[in-house]
């Protein structure tokens, strides 16, 4: 027993020669390093204690014949060394639930190839149990650790395998055999217990738990992030003035660019930790990668929230207030109503990581974290937002549509084509925000309807409909998006021909509506409102 000692480190070969049943380091705080062949030498131990150390890992050498670990406390201790080392492990007593994992596996993979082996001898360990007692004699181990005593161990073995009427040695070559026991590991198979157990936020599985999820997050985030790119580099060298819907788009396309970052990041961490996301769960939750991943997702959600919103009420006042032009939102007012929507998504974002709810709860890196009742309110306060917003914007459509719907004025055709794309944007938006809203309301409260591992099928599929749909939506749809795109090209030596199109398409119908504007009567209201819908969607 080495306890409360004031070491900081064991060197190669420490415990040469000696036999150890057990090595009791714990309370040793300052102990941070024992060399990988500090037991080489040794026989045993059979029980190891490194709880309350400041150990960052294991050596890699004598740990075949540990049978009881204990490492509790032990929160440097992130990584475990590979887990054949652990061929005797009985016990294990751990810090962090997500190690527990890795011996979870081991023991499935040990179960099955039992089981796989040995499945027609049933009947055989029926009839070791009726064994009489002088045909069978018992060996037995017996230890204690800390903090509790682990019982002894008894199991039977027969007298003489060649005389045993159920001899098996004949099926098996000696090398499958060696150090097996019929009676014990297979009639009375060992059981690995692991403790503490891995909680329902922090399941056995990786970070994006499902193989098809791993394939298709690489594909939308790399939509995201090169749909939203090129969006925002063709507004920003745009040699055109930059209007208000451009500023908004603008926005809206960072925001949408940032979820991109966040969906790569997560799939990136995902792609190196597969297999063994155990030996790194504790390194990225509690690492500045998690809180970057967090604060990077809800940021871009609620400013991409917050700047579909302006956009949708930007289109209605200019459509509602089309012959009022003192009543025209310009950039003066544009933008101080983004930097409002900059400074709220910015502070919704920097609450996890000043205590309020937490980006450390599950491997997604999302605000989870209900424990106290401002964390709970925190999290209630972002899907309240969310549904109004999204009843704002279905509310604005409405009135929109309702405003151009006029079969005097308007066509049957672009009536509906109007429709269409009204109903397209807000189906987006839903398919966004509803699942994601219902089934966090529900674990807000308390009442989970779905498990984390199912709640990453949302993240995937659902979570970045909008950061997806928007740029080709509100931007790579639309002529003068294309306009934009070519001249770019065409400045880079491109598609010269498409960009001389645009211009001179673009110069007709400048002149077209200055000669309108000057000769004819001013339109009516209903008219005028058309146009700069079709102005804004096309």
């Amino acid at each position: 027993k080495l306890y409360k000692n004031g070491f900081e480190d064991i060197h190669s070969h420490a415990f040469n020669g000696t036999k150890l049943n057990q090595l009791i380091l714990k309370d040793n705080k300052n102990l941070r390093w024992i060399h990988n062949d500090a037991l080489r030498g040794a026989t045993g131990p059979d029980v190891l204690d490194i709880s309350s150390t400041a150990l960052e890992s294991l050596p890699s050498y004598g740990l075949e014949a540990i049978q009881v670990l204990n490492a509790m406390s032990s929160y440097s201790l992130k990584r475990l060394p590979p887990l054949d080392k652990f061929s005797s492990l009985l016990e294990a007593v751990l810090t962090y639930p997500s190690h527990c994992c890795a011996f979870r596996n081991l023991r499935t993979e040990k179960q099955n190839s039992l089981l796989s082996i040995f499945d027609s001898f049933s009947k055989e360990c029926e009839s070791t149990m009726r064994k009489p007692t002088n045909e069978i004699f018992y060996r037995d181990y017996s230890y204690n650790t800390s903090p509790r005593s682990v019982e002894k161990n008894t199991y039977l073995f027969a007298k003489d395998e060649e005389t045993s009427p159920y001899s098996y040695s004949a099926v098996f070559d000696d090398s499958e055999m060696t150090g097996f026991d019929f009676e014990y590991d297979f009639c009375q198979p060992k059981i690995l217990t692991c403790t503490p157990e891995p909680d329902a936020f922090n399941p056995c599985e990786d970070i994006l738990g499902y193989s098809f999820l791993r394939v298709l997050i690489w594909f939308i985030n790399i939509l995201a992030i090169a749909g939203n790119f090129t969006v925002l580099l063709v507004l920003i060298t745009s040699h055109y003035k930059l209007t208000v819907p451009r500023f908004l788009m603008c926005n809206l396309s960072f925001a949408d660019f940032c979820m991109g970052l966040y969906l790569l990041l997560i799939a990136s961490v995902d792609a190196q930790t597969s297999g063994q996301y155990y030996n790194h769960a504790i390194d990225w939750q509690t690492g500045s990668g998690c809180s970057t991943a967090g604060f990077f997702t809800v940021f871009a959600s609620e400013l991409s929230v917050y700047t579909l919103t302006v956009i949708t009420i930007e289109r209605w006042h200019t459509i509602t207030y089309a012959m009022q032009l003192d009543r025209k939102l310009r950039l003066r007012h544009a933008v101080p109503i983004m930097l409002g929507g900059w400074i709220f998504s910015i502070l919704i974002a920097v609450l996890p990581l000043l205590g309020v709810s937490s980006y450390m709860k599950v491997s997604i890196c999302l605000p989870m974290d209900i424990e106290t009742g401002l964390s709970q309110a925190y999290i209630l306060l972002i899907l309240v937002l969310n549904v109004v917003a999204f009843i704002v914007i279905c509310a604005c459509y409405i009135k929109i549509y309702i405003a151009v719907q006029n079969p005097e004025l308007v066509a049957a055709n672009k009536d509906t084509k109007v429709a269409k794309r009204m109903a397209i944007l807000i189906f987006t938006d839903f398919t966004c925000m509803a699942p994601i809203s219902f089934f966090a309301i529900s674990a807000a409260f308390k009442v989970p309807l779905i498990t984390v591992t199912n709640s990453k099928i949302l993240l995937v599929l659902f979570y970045p409909v909008n950061s997806c749909a928007n740029p080709f939506l509100y931007a790579i749809f639309t002529k003068a998006f294309r306009r934009d795109f070519f001249l770019l090209m065409s400045k880079l030596g491109c598609c010269k021909s498409r960009a001389e199109l645009y211009r001179m398409n673009y110069f007709s119908a400048y002149t077209s509506n200055a000669k309108n504007g000057s000769s004819a009567p001013g339109p009516s209201k209903a008219s005028q409102a058309l146009l700069l819908l079709s102005a804004l969607e096309k």
